[in-house]
């Protein structure tokens, strides 16, 4: 156990989860996530194979190496990602893009966490930024999601802070001991992936074409109306103006000859 007293820092080291982890993998599991059926149980066992031996699973784990007694690579955190087709996901809407490619893809968070101990080192952001960072690096991939319970409001605040999009709330999404909960769909974009406008974005864009669309018809109208003014009219127009700034200069002299 970590020792939050002594002036010891940490040692965090991060890889991949391995076969060995499956035990701990497990344990943290249930210590961190509800389970209420055997079910449930069998499910999240054959999803633990699945994570260690990579089977359609990517995942990181964290590790301190500077524990004694030989659990220095004992898992102290852990994150674990599947890549979903866009077209075959539940956000495709939510995913605006410009590409012709057919097989655009996402990467969903599964599950995420930290042993108590080890909370508030800034361990659950690096395990999430591994996971923006592989998102980033397959070309054809658009988003990173998730969901999260609607009571978690720590997890909500943690991906506010990753900069991560709340774009959907889902009724009823999870049912936990009987109950169902609310869940929060966050989205972080990536490889030019975005989200499809919202309404004020709307207005805000037909507003500033709409302006621009006005300005160059008021120009052609008055450029039109320029040109239709009688040659004579403005010559005469000239000469009108002649005359009087004469006249003015005249008036001009006179007044000064007066104060003299």
């Amino acid at each position: 156990m970590l020792d939050r007293s002594s002036a010891h820092r940490p040692s965090i080291v991060y890889r991949p989860i391995r076969p060995s982890d499956i035990e701990i993998l497990e344990q943290i599991h249930v210590n961190l996530f509800p389970i209420s059926s055997l079910d449930i149980h069998r499910y999240e066992r054959e999803f633990f194979l699945n994570v260690v031996n990579s089977h359609g699973i990517v995942s990181w784990g964290a590790v301190d190496i500077s524990r004694p007694n030989g659990e220095s690579d004992e898992l102290i955190g852990f994150v674990t990602t599947r890549i979903i087709a866009a077209k075959d996901s539940e956000i495709e809407d939510l995913v605006r893009y410009n590409s012709p490619r057919k097989d655009l893809t996402l990467v969903y968070i599964l599950t995420l966490g930290v042993v108590d101990e080890y909370r508030n080192l800034g361990i659950a952001t690096s395990l999430v930024q591994e996971v923006i960072k592989y998102a980033t690096s397959i070309s054809n991939c658009r988003a990173v999601y998730l969901h999260v319970i609607s009571y978690n409001q720590p997890a909500i605040n943690f991906y506010k802070k990753m900069l991560f999009k709340l774009v959907r709330r889902l009724p009823k999404f999870y049912y936990i001991r009987g109950q169902h909960y609310d869940s929060y769909l966050f989205v972080y974009y990536v490889n030019g992936g975005r989200s499809p406008c919202s309404p004020l974005e709307i207005v805000v864009a037909f507003a500033v074409y709409f302006r621009g669309f006005l300005k160059k018809v008021l120009a052609k109208i008055w450029k039109h109306e320029e040109k239709n003014i009688p040659r004579w009219s403005r010559c005469k127009e000239a000469s009108t103006l002649l005359v009087t700034q004469n006249k003015r200069i005249l008036g001009g002299g006179d007044t000064t000859c007066q104060c003299v």
